[in-house]
């Protein structure tokens, strides 16, 4: 589509957009690791209570280490670990859990700032988890958004709508660049931002619910600083 107002900011999806678990920890390792220990935890309560913490406790208090946010996922679940054991996880956690960026992304974070685009990371990722990766980045990044900083998860208008407020620029004013297409494509639209969904598997080539389609971040940051011009 053409776009008519000129994009003053882009804002970054990171999980799947910017950058990635290098080396990603299986849903099963740690209930089974924890099964030989004499803790009953299945996969499916593993990952119920996660998501709980990631989506819900982490927007309240923004724990800021493996430990605090792992002891959380453990309260939920009502289970107390032997310290040995604990160590264990938190250690796999620190060594497992390790985002890197997609060799596209500090180019094209660096790239739009050059070009005088407002920047900003947003994300449900608790800060601490990809702090490392983004570090190439940090100084070309007016904002990282996540949940602790909005106080809600991604599926909220309300951390859009709060990063663009930080940014000082209005809906119109901002492109979105990210691979899921309800939380980084449709709900931009209904705030009228612009939308570019990167699908570097080409599986949604075609999508027509976005301004564009790419298939890597460095053609998304060409056609973004194309909208408008």
């Amino acid at each position: 589509m053409i776009w008519l107002v000129e994009i003053r900011a882009a804002l970054f999806d990171l999980h799947r957009t910017s950058a990635y678990l290098e080396n990603p920890i299986g849903e099963d390792e740690i209930p089974e690791y924890l099964f030989s220990k004499g803790y009953e935890i299945s996969r499916q309560q593993l990952n119920a209570a996660w998501t709980f913490v990631a989506f819900v406790d982490y927007p309240k208090y923004g724990y800021k280490n493996w430990r605090s946010y792992f002891s959380r996922i453990l309260q939920r679940l009502e289970v107390r670990l032997d310290k040995e054991t604990l160590d264990d996880v938190i250690r796999l956690l620190e060594q497992r859990y390790l985002y890197q960026l997609y060799p596209d992304a500090a180019e094209s974070v660096i790239k739009s700032k050059k070009c005088g685009l407002k920047t900003a990371i947003v994300t449900n990722i608790a800060y601490f988890q990809f702090k490392k990766a983004v570090e190439p980045v940090k100084k070309y990044t007016d904002f990282v958004m996540t949940g602790f900083e909005a106080k809600c998860d991604k599926g909220n208008s309300k951390m859009y709508r709060k990063v663009l407020e930080i940014l000082k620029v209005r809906p119109d004013e901002a492109v979105m660049i990210g691979d899921d297409i309800e939380l980084d494509i449709l709900l931009q639209k209904r705030l009228g931002m612009c939308a570019i969904l990167l699908d570097r598997k080409r599986q949604n080539l075609k999508y027509q619910g976005a301004d564009a389609v790419a298939n890597s971040l460095s053609e998304a940051l060409k056609i973004a600083l194309r909208l408008g011009k």
